[in-house]
């Protein structure tokens, strides 16, 4: 997670530890399902994990030979998800970098990572795309940026989403953001599944699924 102030209220290092503290799990605990679809059939190299949370995401690249550079405002998070890495072996837990940074200031090295993730990171408009013309600076020659966040649509269910229109985006927004013919959009769609609303209905939700390589 990160680190942005949005109506007086600061999703800050203290308020993500606060979150992560409060329960003994905040997250399932299996990867993103985004993440195993759109990246299962790639050749492993070095991950970019960002929003690490509890450490699905990168455990489960591990587990498939990847490098993986997790990072996270939280600590909490973070030594949560390097507990949960250990429990897995030796030979997950040293295939990842746990690293505590705000990305709002985290500059990641350009062109380093042949994996750039992701998933439902949402940010005000002006710092999303500061944020992911980094990420996206970030990706390797021929390597892949994998976004994942809570399509607009949403909003107009009964999914509790926070009232804040800006925060969510569509495919259309992030190629927007990329500029220039030096990628090949592989995957954009506002993908459709089935969740349960506060009121304990069925709906079905959207997510964004944004994968782009670099040529």
């Amino acid at each position: 997670m990160t680190e942005h102030t949005h109506d007086q209220v600061r999703f800050d290092q203290a308020f993500w530890d606060e979150r992560y503290s409060s329960v003994h799990s905040l997250w399932s605990g299996n990867p993103n399902p985004h993440l195993v679809t759109e990246a299962g059939g790639l050749t492993a190299g070095a991950a970019l994990d960002v929003g690490a949370g509890e450490g699905a995401d990168a455990i489960w690249l591990a587990r498939r030979g990847w490098q993986v550079t997790a990072i996270d405002i939280s600590g909490v998070a973070l030594d949560r998800a390097a507990a949960h890495a250990a429990a897995a072996g030796d030979a997950i837990a040293e295939r990842i970098r746990w690293l505590r940074a705000d990305v709002l200031q985290w500059q990641p090295p350009e062109r380093a990572f042949d994996l750039v993730n992701a998933q439902y990171m949402h940010l005000p408009p002006g710092d999303r795309r500061v944020v992911y013309a980094r990420l996206a600076a970030a990706v390797a020659d021929h390597g892949t940026l994998l976004i994942v966040g809570h399509h607009p649509s949403d909003l107009a269910t009964t999914m509790a989403r926070p009232n804040l229109p800006e925060l969510l985006f569509t495919g259309e927004d992030l190629a927007a953001g990329l500029g220039g013919d030096g990628w090949e959009i592989v995957t954009n769609m506002a993908a459709p599944r089935v969740a349960t609303d506060p009121e304990g209905r069925q709906v079905t939700i959207h997510d964004t699924v944004f994968r782009a390589r670099r040529r």
